[in-house]
């Protein structure tokens, strides 16, 4: 059993306040990126493309915009929620190293990708592959990773110049980190807890009046 990649999962955690800026040395970026490219892809399509951000202007830029989206959505909270929602940080866009923007080509492998005729979502699940990838990589080279939600795809596309037949998918901080936290963030703020694994486990069909919260 390889308890190393095991340790690698569960340590793995979605990093805000812990970037330090340090640089990443570029043998261990292009080691995390060949990891991600080495993802399977529906029909060998390789549908994913990766941006990377350095440029300071770009990353306030994108900053601005989502902290405006933070504000949209702290708008639809009241009561408890709006409290921990607002001890809640949602980005490392200033604090990371670099930002690592990972798109989704429709039309690459095509015009008829072998598998995907059933299933249209199967080459937006292979770049999902490729970013859990660079993420599990990431955490085996100590460098922290960071999914940023908190934006529009249209503005993100004009932003950096993302053709329109192209999906951005995932804006990602990457940095060195102080430390990577025990217990997710959204735990320890009590947003959510985690459901344990026998809950969403079934036994050859669907299980009557299961319905997960």
């Amino acid at each position: 059993m390889n308890t190393g990649l095991y340790e690698t999962i569960h340590r793995r955690r979605d990093v805000r306040a812990q970037f330090t800026g340090a640089p990443i040395p570029d043998e261990t970026l292009d080691r995390i990126l060949t990891a991600a490219h080495a993802a399977p892809s529906v029909g060998l399509s390789q549908p994913w493309d990766f941006i990377l951000v350095r440029d300071r202007e770009l990353r306030e830029e994108f900053h601005r915009h989502v902290e405006r989206e933070r504000d949209t959505f702290a708008a639809t909270l009241d009561g408890a929620a709006a409290e921990r929602f607002a001890r809640i940080k949602i980005d490392g866009v200033r604090e990371s190293t670099l930002s690592v923007v990972v798109t989704y080509d429709p039309e690459r492998g095509g015009p008829a990708v072998l598998g995907r005729h059933a299933i249209a979502d199967a080459g937006l699940y292979s770049v999902c592959l490729a970013i859990q990838n660079l993420w599990l990589a990431a955490t085996a080279e100590q460098v922290g990773v960071g999914w940023v939600s908190f934006y529009r795809e249209p503005f993100l596309r004009d932003l950096l110049g993302i053709p329109a037949t192209i999906r951005p998918v995932a804006w990602l901080c990457l940095g060195p980190v102080t430390h990577l936290e025990q217990t997710p963030d959204l735990e320890r703020h009590g947003w959510r807890q985690r459901r344990p694994v026998s809950s969403v486990i079934h036994q050859d069909r669907w299980a009557s009046g299961h319905r997960p919260s």
